[in-house]
């Protein structure tokens, strides 16, 4: 009886011992099946981040400016930050690149709220332009034509005494090439027309390729708002890109990276960008839209916009806002003061 107790001890230990060894080979190959998964998923993302980290340094082009505010605090910090998106059409962009942008929007993304205020400008805004006053009057969309972004951004805060703390400069024309890369984007369109063999219908939400798409934003004549109408559509479009380009998917798209890479330049960093993807997106979430609005007239033979004060003041005091600083008087390009007020609310 003792022996047979025995026999049963010893088959049970071998049991519990085979269960034992079971697990652990088990365990060892769940451990060889993880290490694997990591090496081979942390190799996939550092191939992803080092096109990502190319693609930003290859637009990376800083304005030389003096900062009005300590950006690199407002980003760790997650405070309201603005960007002064410019857009040309006159070919690709390169580092000695000048010319004309016929597109102007002052974007603020404030993930506290969260908002993001986009305002609209008019090119051809009177301004005198900032070191270049000798020429006044002048038009806002040449500012960036005498100095490049530096002197475009100094411009904008002084007509506005409103701080910009970075710039991008985006290629219209290349900007078929981007809505591609995204995989199109969807408009609802402001209002019914065709223009180079494309078909819009107001309020009809269509799925737009790269080419559609600059149809829609290029028409202007046949606009009743005129060039004000196609800011508006061009805002549209831009905005529709920037919320599809910040999608993960696109992030990691080596064909919109290396797109991207040819059609824009900017003063935000690579670490600026990561501080923007993780602490901002939010911001996207619920997106004011204005437009800074003035009238025509025909000064020393050239036509302008030229928005009253208290249009102006509007605009001021809705950026300042959206920047959480206190109001200030709205500004003027003709006056030597270069102070842009930055007192926080």
């Amino acid at each position: 009886m003792a022996k047979q107790n025995d026999r049963e001890i010893q088959k049970s230990a071998r049991k519990h011992t085979s269960s034992k060894a079971r697990a652990r080979g088990c365990f060892f190959w769940f451990l060889l099946i993880f290490v694997i998964t990591i090496f081979l998923g942390g190799k996939f993302v550092n191939e992803k981040y080092i096109v990502a980290r190319k693609a930003a340094d290859s637009i990376y082009s800083p304005s030389k400016q003096k900062k009005t505010r300590n950006v690199s605090q407002l980003l760790k910090a997650g405070r309201p930050i603005s960007i002064l998106m410019m857009g040309t059409d006159t070919g690709a962009l390169g580092r000695d690149f000048k010319g004309r942008t016929d597109t102007l929007i002052v974007v603020v993304l404030n993930p506290k709220t969260p908002k993001m205020t986009v305002v609209s400008l008019p090119r051809d805004a009177e301004v005198a332009v900032y070191g270049y006053e000798d020429a006044f009057p002048s038009k806002l969309n040449s500012a960036y034509e005498y100095g490049g972004s530096l002197t475009a951004v100094e411009t904008v805060q002084k007509y506005l005494n409103v701080p910009i703390d970075f710039y991008a400069t985006i290629n219209m024309g290349g900007l078929e090439k981007l809505i591609d890369a995204v995989g199109g984007i969807e408009v609802d369109p402001l209002l019914t027309f065709s223009y180079d063999g494309q078909s819009f219908t107001k309020g009809q939400k269509t799925k737009m390729n790269g080419k559609r798409a600059l149809a829609y934003v290029r028409m202007r004549y046949d606009d009743p708002r005129g060039d004000y109408g196609r800011q508006d559509r061009q805002r549209q479009v831009l905005t529709q890109v920037a919320f599809k380009g910040a999608d993960v998917s696109n992030l990691l798209n080596e064909k919109f990276l290396k797109t991207i890479s040819k059609q824009m330049v900017t003063d935000l960093s690579f670490n600026d960008l990561i501080l923007l993807g993780l602490k901002y997106r939010v911001a996207t979430h619920d997106m004011q839209t204005d437009s800074l609005n003035g009238q025509s007239q025909m000064i020393a033979g050239q036509s302008f916009e030229v928005p009253t004060t208290s249009e102006k003041q509007r605009v001021t005091d809705l950026l300042r806002a959206a920047l959480a600083l206190k109001k200030a008087q709205t500004g003027n390009t003709l006056t030597d003061s270069t102070t842009i007020d930055t007192t926080q609310d």
